[in-house]
């Protein structure tokens, strides 16, 4: 540890005052000298700490209420000055600047103001000018400069102070600025957005605290989460959470959030691999399970309901990693969390970002999230034979769960439930024979079942296997130049066939 700087003079100006009590009761046994603004000097003053105004320092008052306080080159050049400049010396001492050496700013909470719903004018006025200026002179200058920029690093300063006294190595002061600029350049990513107002003009994201994972997507790959997963789950029980258990987690929750009705379902490896709706929690969580009880072992289990203890018996047959709820009963909560290692997660209302992200080759992709649905008015008869009652209702399940799947993807359904699914297969017709295979595999009587495709049949085959296994309703996006050649297919063998008009590819 080298480049040891004493802490003479601070300065210090923050919107929140919690945790900066013990900070200002070491700095001052110490002997540093204290400047401050407005409410901050009041606060100082009120421990009975010493505190010069930094409009009695300058010389020069706040003015354009409040907005310029410390823009003044007293304190600028008191913060950016080199100590191994013989010319800044020169300057300090020319213009009778004392130098700065110690910087704590707490930005104007924007991101708040902004989730808030606060007015325009309400949130310009949240857009801290003098504070970032501070922080980042301060970064800069970090061979000379302990900046700390948020609440989070109280603690680590506190602890220097105590352990060391106001005095602090060039190593510690370069770690402040990294943290410094990462507060920073969140800020301008938070303004920037509000600017940007959805257009996406250009990419800016910034995160903060990030959850630390067990690994990445394998053990020898690091991983980290970078979001608030606090204000989407309570997390009640369980071993933390790991980087694959998140992926299955997001497709877990976008995929229920497509049901009204109650409904369980159960996901590997980011598919769907059960899901079934039913009146009540139980035998939704039987159905679901019945569609394919081997890949259900180590899963995701989702619901959209309650889950009571009956339900909770029946859940706790298996090994699984992560179950998600809106609520649990006492009693199934208590069942399920005899296993220590269960994550179990209450899901909480909060609206998801309406953009989705993924880092490829040297840059990053963005797209729309998709939300669409196609509705019964979408549904548009394309054969003779148009559905059923109970066949309109089975598709209007598949469409959903399909939507879902990798593609390629097919999924068989029968009252509300999934029969099966054939996903990530590089030709359509594959993922339609795996389907059968599975469903059959699995005790299940295609006949009188649907079936949904995330995207159009460039030929007749698929819904000529469909057939013959029993398949009478088949909903796809349409589109394809050869859709007389399906269409020609189930017209002359009785099966009802609609188009969507919305692919969904999921890759």
């Amino acid at each position: 540890m080298t480049a040891l700087r004493q802490i003479k003079k601070a300065l210090i100006t923050v919107y929140h005052k919690e945790g900066l009590h013990e900070i200002l009761q070491q700095l001052h046994s110490a002997g540093v000298c204290l400047l401050s603004t407005g409410g901050t000097r009041e606060f100082i003053e009120s421990l009975e700490i010493p505190c010069e105004s930094v409009e009695r320092y300058t010389n020069f008052p706040a003015i354009l209420g409040g907005r310029v306080k410390t823009l003044h080159p007293e304190i600028f050049g008191g913060i950016l000055a080199r100590s191994e400049s013989d010319d800044d010396e020169f300057q300090l001492s020319r213009y009778g600047i004392d130098r700065i050496d110690l910087v704590i700013v707490d930005l104007y909470p924007l991101a708040d103001t902004i989730a808030s719903g606060a007015s325009h004018d309400e949130i310009i006025e949240k857009i801290d000018i003098g504070g970032v200026s501070l922080i980042r002179a301060a970064a800069k200058n970090f061979r000379d400069v302990l900046v700390v920029a948020s609440q989070s690093m109280y603690s680590p300063l506190l602890h220097i102070l105590k352990e060391k006294g106001a005095e602090t190595t060039v190593e510690e002061r370069r770690w402040f600025a990294r943290e410094a600029f990462a507060v920073t350049s969140g800020y301008d990513a938070v303004a920037f957005r509000w600017f940007d107002d959805g257009e996406d003009s250009v990419f800016r994201a910034a995160g903060d605290s990030p959850m630390q994972l067990r690994y990445g997507e394998n053990p020898h790959q690091r991983g980290r989460f970078f979001g608030r997963f606090e204000d989407m789950f309570d997390k009640i029980h369980g071993k933390e959470l790991s980087y694959n258990n998140l992926l299955d987690i997001d497709a877990a929750v976008s995929l229920i959030d497509e049901f009204q009705e109650t409904t369980f379902a159960v996901l590997k490896h980011n598919n769907p691999c059960g899901i079934a709706s039913r009146p009540g929690i139980a035998d939704a969580w039987r159905a679901a399970l019945a569609c394919d009880p081997v890949s259900a072992y180590g899963g995701i289990l989702v619901t959209n309901a309650p889950v009571n203890r009956e339900a909770a018996a029946e859940i706790d047959k298996i090994f699984f990693e992560v179950i998600i709820a809106s609520d649990y009963d006492t009693d199934a909560l208590e069942l399920l969390m005899h296993r220590k290692n269960r994550i179990i997660l209450i899901r909480k209302p909060c609206k998801l970002p309406k953009v989705q992200y993924r880092s490829l080759l040297n840059g990053v992709l963005l797209q729309d999230r998709d939300v669409l649905q196609a509705s019964a008015d979408d549904m548009q008869a394309m054969t003779e034979r148009v559905p059923t009652a109970s066949e309109a209702e089975d598709l209007a399940f598949a469409k959903l769960v399909v939507k879902h799947c990798k593609s390629n993807a097919i999924v068989l359904t029968r009252d509300k439930q999934m029969c099966a699914s054939g996903v990530g297969q590089t030709s359509r017709v594959d993922a339609l024979k795996q389907a059968i295979e599975k469903a059959l595999r699995f005790g299940f009587d295609l006949q009188e079942a649907v079936m949904a495709s995330d995207a159009f049949f460039p030929f007749a085959d698929c819904v000529e296997i469909a057939s013959q296994a029993g398949i009478r309703a088949v909903i796809q996006p349409g589109g394809s130049v050869n859709d007389s050649l399906s269409v020609d297919y189930c017209n002359a063998h009785g099966i009802a066939m609609v188009k969507t008009g919305i692919r969904h590819f999921k890759h």
